[in-house]
This record gives structure tokens, C-alpha cells and sequence, in this order.
């Protein structure tokens, strides 16, 4: 399946499950981990679960295995592993806390110039 089809499932599943604040981060360049993060919360630890869940499912029903999923028993942020895309369901007091988007969005770091380069 190719990444932009697997985009296209979870934004679907996101949407027929009534999954909230959905939000697409293309990560390229800044981890060798995956290429999208996928956010998105949910409404109650059983909701979050439900989506996640589901996204699996279906993942694996397209053909694509997920590479893994983890915090499925406690429902407060699941993650779902796909390779090229990496699922977060939340519930909003979570994703506020930790803030996701606001670290994959920090700018990219540049080595500083050398001590020689500056005082030249």
C-alpha cells in the first residue's frame, strides 16, 4: 500500500470513528522513525481505544501490519505504528499536556558556526 493510500484509511477511519482535532504532521527530515505523524483525541479513555483499535483493524485488513500499538489498556493516548505513519489518539487533557504538534513543528537546528567564522 502506498503512503499516501494508508494517509487516506486513517484520516477515513478518524473520521467514520468521530475522532477529534485531526491533524497530519509530515516529519521528514526531522526522524528517520516515519514520515507522518497522525494526532487525534478522542472523547473518552474507551473512545480513544475504539479508534485505535479500529485503525489497526483496518490497517491490517488493507494489508498493512502494524508495526505495533501501545497504551491500548490504558486509553489516555494509544499509539498505533504503521511504518510510514505513526497514529496518536488522545484524550484533550493529554494531548494539551504533552503538545505534539508544538514539538515536531519547533524549527530544525542548525550547527552554530565555529568560534574562528564569528570573530572573523
Amino acid at each position: 500500500m502506498q503512503l499516501d493510500q494508508l494517509k487516506h484509511l486513517i484520516l477515513e477511519t478518524l473520521d467514520d470513528m468521530k475522532a477529534r482535532d485531526i491533524q497530519v504532521m509530515d516529519v521528514r527530515g526531522k526522524t528517520a522513525v516515519t514520515d507522518y505523524m497522525i494526532l487525534a483525541s478522542g472523547t473518552s479513555d474507551r473512545h480513544v481505544k475504539a479508534i485505535a483499535e479500529t485503525i489497526a483493524f483496518r490497517a491490517k485488513e488493507a494489508g498493512e501490519t502494524p508495526l505495533g500499538t501501545e497504551g491500548l489498556a490504558e486509553g489516555e493516548w494509544a499509539l498505533v505504528d504503521l511504518n510510514g505513519v505513526v497514529v496518536h489518539v488522545m484524550l484533550p487533557k493529554v494531548r494539551d499536556f504533552y503538545s505534539l504538534e508544538r514539538l515536531w513543528s519547533a524549527p530544525t537546528p542548525v550547527a552554530a558556526p565555529s568560534l574562528a567564522s564569528v570573530s572573523a
